[in-house]
């Protein structure tokens, strides 16, 4: 049960429904926060920012589930992002399962790695369905933990984003043909054999632009060799 409701009382919806656009934005935010959390930790070893990305994260998906998300700060920020936008409704109760989910996955993450200061495969796996679920989102409109409401209740999600709660038959717009298939696998092939041809002459590291170029045989700063006169 939700303190102050969840979900908004809309006109013409039988039912309580969320802004999909916000929740869009808030997903966007979230996964940006996360992701460099992460770069931090492949690439310097510092787990300072993901210690405290987490429980922000859980306190944010909290006040989601057991306030209400009108006073979600992510939400909230994501509101004023998008406040030029018409809203897309979407049913409210398939966004608190997912919610819930992550609150369960925020908390694995707080005990693991803020309260036990530990890492390994699970935080890792648990980390990356995290940006998973985020992305997909934020990116493609897509609630992965949405899918979870009808194994829950037995029922059919409803009002969901792009309407594929509703079987209905793809416009001509939306049907991809043989030739655009060909064209995404070419592409595909191109970027691996470039990969694979290119990565040795472009692998050399760069230099600053407006840096003097130092020829191979010497040093900044090196002294000149004796009997060049100089």
């Amino acid at each position: 049960m939700t303190l102050l409701g969840f979900g908004e009382v809309i006109p013409g919806y039988d039912i309580r429904v969320l802004n999909e656009r916000e929740i869009r934005a808030a997903a966007g935010l979230l996964f940006l926060a996360t992701f460099l959390s992460l770069i931090f930790i492949l690439f310097n070893g510092n787990f300072l920012p993901i210690k405290f990305v987490i429980p922000f994260f859980l306190l944010d998906f909290l006040i989601r589930v057991l306030v209400s998300p009108r006073y979600s700060p992510t939400l909230i920020l994501g509101r004023l992002i998008v406040r030029g936008q018409v809203p897309e409704y979407v049913g409210a109760q398939q966004k608190k399962v997912a919610w819930i989910i992550g609150v369960v996955l925020a908390a694995a993450m707080l005990v693991l790695m803020v309260l036990m200061n530990t890492y390994g495969p699970i935080t890792g796996i648990t980390c990356l369905v995290c940006l998973v679920f985020l992305f997909f989102e934020s990116a493609f409109g897509i609630c992965l933990g949405c899918k979870f409401y009808a194994l829950i209740y037995r029922e059919k999600a409803r009002y969901c984003p792009g309407e594929v709660c509703t079987p209905q038959s793809r416009q001509p717009i939306q049907k991809t043909s043989a030739g655009q298939l060909l064209v995404l696998v070419g592409f595909a092939a191109v970027v691996v054999l470039s990969v694979l041809a290119l990565r040795g002459p472009l692998s050399s590291k760069p230099h600053p632009l407006f840096a003097p170029q130092v020829s191979s045989g010497a040093r900044p700063g090196s002294a000149p060799a004796p009997g060049t006169g100089r």
